[in-house]
């Protein structure tokens, strides 16, 4: 059997059967510190598909790097077919300053795919794209909710495509929304560059979460099984994990403004014309009801009890199987095979 070419990535080659650390310069700082994208290379000794795995591109989505940089170590990544690229700080500027944002305040994740020319953010997407998309086969994006927010684990995808639904089912979160592209995502451009892909979303911004991280680590295992990347694994329980689809979700939005009192949790199902919170002025009075129109299941929450009229509470997800949905959120969800 020939040897397999080398990977090319940054100028570097590495060779089949070899992994690399190494750093991808993307701009300096005022004080002429140079700042890069550190990134992972592992290249199969034999032919496979090109997947990437990223993190942090909202620099305070930090869910993501621990997931990496467990998954780095797992046994089964020591020999793999193909190429697996890691890429746990995509936002390098932002994790430093503990932000969503680069230091111009854009969003990098309304980038892409970016320029050569044009601002700092433009800039780090062309490099990423360049470096890493246009390379790849598969990605896998992940993220948390966004500051003073909560997210119950769930994957965003285009579940109209069938290869990307049979993703999804493989990498097995608890929901899966069927989400529009957005303008300037990693995810829309990825799609442009024929790349299936996978948004991963739990936790919250600058909070490692457990529960989140471990079902991240155990659905990108699943989803490298799926695509070839690394041999089936022996799991310790032969229990199969539900996924469910959700077509819609809408955001309960504050009636009005003060501090609130929550009466709900993530992951909790709700019904129609339930009590959600209560909303008050500081003593108490002018009590108001937040009320939820439609039975679903909690998939986001603020984490922060003060609002103003209109603001974000409660994102709710609606699903065809709500029945079935109802009898395992019911209960303490039991996510089989986690440690796995």
């Amino acid at each position: 059997m020939a040897k397999r070419e080398p990977f090319s990535i940054n100028g570097k080659l590495i060779e089949a059967g070899t992994s690399e650390i190494l750093e991808i310069q993307v701009a300096g700082l005022y004080d002429f510190t140079q700042v890069s994208i550190p990134l992972e290379v592992i290249h199969g000794k034999e032919d496979g598909p090109t997947v990437f795995i990223s993190a942090a591109i909202h620099g305070d989505e930090i869910n993501g790097v621990e997931i990496i940089k467990r998954l780095r170590t797992h046994s089964a990544l020591k020999k793999i077919k193909g190429t697996l690229i890691l890429a746990p700080i995509v936002n390098v500027f932002g994790f430093n300053a503990k932000s969503r944002y680069l230091p111009d305040r854009r969003d990098l994740n309304r980038s892409f795919p970016g320029s050569e020319r044009g601002s700092l953010a433009a800039r780090v997407a062309n490099i990423f794209m360049k470096e890493v998309v246009k390379k790849a086969h598969y990605g896998i994006d992940l993220h948390t909710a966004a500051i003073n927010r909560n997210n119950f684990p769930q994957l965003r995808a285009d579940l109209k495509d069938k290869e990307t639904k049979d993703l999804v089912l493989a990498f097995g979160a608890p929901v899966a929304v069927n989400s529009h592209l957005r303008d300037g995502s990693l995810r829309e451009a990825s799609r442009k560059e024929g790349v299936k892909m996978l948004l991963y979303e739990g936790g919250e911004a600058l909070r490692f979460d457990e529960f989140t991280i471990k079902i991240g680590i155990r659905g990108c295992m699943a989803v490298l099984e799926k695509i070839g990347t690394i041999k089936p694994r022996k799991r310790k329980s032969s229990k199969e994990h539900k996924v469910f689809f959700s077509e819609g979700s809408q955001w309960v939005r504050a009636p009005m403004s003060g501090s609130y009192r929550s009466l709900t949790k993530l992951g909790e199902i709700i019904h129609a014309g339930e009590k959600l919170a209560t909303i008050s002025d500081p003593f108490g009075r002018h009590a108001h009801d937040v009320i939820v129109k439609n039975e679903g299941l909690v998939i986001g929450m603020s984490s922060l009890p003060l609002v103003n009229q209109g603001d974000a509470m409660f994102h709710i997800a609606y699903f065809e199987d709500f029945e079935e949905l109802s009898d395992v959120f019911d209960q303490d969800y039991d996510f089989p095979d986690l440690e796995s």
